[in-house]
C-alpha cells in the first residue's frame, strides 16, 4: 500500500487536469477503509442539471471512468433526484447517511469544489464505508482534497484564456491528442473505459480518433469594424458576451475554446452531423437574438468538421476555418458543414489558406 506522501506526489505530478479525479479516488480507496468511492460532477444542458459520475471505484479493484465527451446526457440522473448528493451540493457541507441503522454502514458526501468559482466546478465525493470516518481518516481526506484542489486550480489557470475564461489553444492541442482517441486503447466500451492499474502518459497513447468527434470554429461577423467604431474595451466586452452565450448554449461537457482575437472553437462528441449542425444553429440563433450593450445586434458564422484518424489540431482547424470562410462569403450569420461543402463540390470556390491563429 502506498503512503500518504506517495499519493500526494502522484497528485502533484499531473499535467492533465482530467486525470486528477481518478488519482484522488485511487488514493482515498488505497489509504482509507472504504468499500466504494464515486466522484460525481454536475453536467448541464439547456438549464437542466444532471449527475455525471466521472469516477467510480471499489475496494476489490473494479470501477470505471467516464469520458465526458462521450456521455448521453439524457441517461444521466437529474440533480434533484439524488437528494443526499443534492443536499451536500447546495449546503457545500458534509452529509453523512446511515442507511442500515446508526451502528451500520455509512455513505458520506463531501463537496468536491467547496467554492464554486465556475459553472463547471460543481460536484461531490461519495464515500461508502462500514462506519463513520474517524477524525484521523477525515484528516487524510482533507489533506488529499486540498492538494487536489490546488492542482486543479493551477492546471485550470494554465489552460484558460485570460479574457473569457474559456479553454485556450494549448488546452485544445492537449485534449486532441489525449482525449480524442479511439476507445482510449484501454478497453473503452460505450461511454466508459475500464480502469488500469496505472494511467499511461499522453506520449504513450496512440493517436487514433473515433469517427464521432467534431470540431467547429466560430468567428464574429464584422468584429474589426466593432473595434474601430466602439473601441477596444467595447470589443472585449463583445468577446466576453460571446463566450457567455457559448457557455449557455453548448453542453457542459462540450469543450469550448477561445483561439485568439474573435476566433472560438468547440470540440464535441456527437453521433451524427445533423445534431452538430443543430447545436451550432442554436448558438447562431442565440447570438442573433442577444442585445449587445452599446453595439446592438451582433452575429457570427460557424463552420464544423468531423475529426478523422489522420488529423492533427491544425488540419482539423483549417477545414473548420474554410467552412467559416465560405459562410462569411455567403452570409453573414450562417453555419456551414465542411463535409457538406465537400459533397457539393463547393470548396473549389475558396482559395487554399492555412489556419491563422490571432493572439
Amino acid at each position: 500500500m502506498a503512503t500518504l506522501i506517495e499519493h500526494i506526489i502522484k497528485l502533484t505530478d499531473h499535467r492533465d487536469r482530467d486525470l486528477l479525479e481518478l488519482t484522488l479516488a485511487k488514493a482515498l480507496i488505497d489509504l482509507l477503509p472504504i468499500q466504494r468511492i464515486v466522484v460525481a460532477k454536475v453536467a448541464s444542458e439547456e438549464g437542466i442539471r444532471r449527475w455525471l459520475d466521472i469516477v467510480s471505484m471499489d475496494a476489490r479493484g473494479g470501477g470505471k471512468v467516464v469520458d465526458p465527451l462521450r456521455v448521453d446526457f439524457q441517461t444521466l440522473r437529474p440533480v434533484e433526484d439524488a437528494k443526499d448528493r443534492f443536499h451536500c451540493l447546495e449546503s457545500a457541507s458534509q452529509v453523512e447517511v446511515a442507511w442500515a441503522g446508526e451502528a451500520g454502514p455509512r455513505i458520506t458526501y463531501l463537496p468536491l469544489y467547496p467554492n464554486n468559482a465556475h459553472n463547471d466546478e460543481a460536484g461531490v465525493v461519495e464515500i461508502h464505508s462500514g462506519a463513520s470516518l474517524t477524525s484521523e481518516q477525515s484528516q487524510v481526506f482533507e489533506v488529499l482534497h486540498r492538494v487536489f484542489l490546488n492542482m486543479y486550480r493551477l492546471l485550470a489557470y494554465s489552460d484558460r484564456d485570460a479574457l473569457t475564461g474559456l479553454l485556450n489553444r494549448k488546452a485544445l492541442d492537449h485534449t486532441f491528442y489525449s482525449a480524442v482517441l479511439e476507445e482510449m486503447d484501454h478497453g473503452l466500451e460505450g461511454e466508459t473505459r475500464v480502469l488500469e492499474a496505472d494511467v499511461l502518459p499522453v506520449s504513450e497513447r496512440r493517436h487514433r480518433v473515433p469517427p464521432n468527434y467534431w470540431l467547429g470554429t466560430v468567428q464574429v461577423d464584422g468584429f474589426e469594424a466593432i473595434g474601430d467604431k466602439k473601441g477596444p474595451l467595447i470589443a472585449e466586452e463583445v468577446l466576453l458576451l460571446v463566450a457567455r452565450i457559448m457557455n449557455n448554449t453548448f453542453r457542459t461537457y462540450d469543450r469550448l475554446y477561445r483561439l485568439g482575437g474573435d476566433q472560438f472553437a468547440v470540440l464535441m462528441h456527437c453521433p451524427n452531423e445533423a445534431l452538430v449542425l443543430a447545436a451550432f444553429e442554436r448558438f447562431r440563433s442565440n447570438m442573433e437574438k442577444f442585445n449587445f450593450p452599446q453595439v446592438g445586434r451582433v452575429t457570427a458564422c460557424a463552420g464544423f468538421t468531423r475529426v478523422t484518424a489522420d488529423d492533427s489540431p491544425d488540419t482539423t482547424l483549417e477545414r473548420a476555418a474554410r467552412a467559416v470562410e465560405y459562410a462569411q462569403h455567403n452570409g453573414p450569420n450562417r453555419v456551414i458543414s465542411h463535409g457538406d461543402l465537400e459533397r457539393q463540390g463547393l470548396l473549389a470556390e475558396l482559395p487554399a489558406t492555412g489556419f491563422v491563429e490571432l493572439l
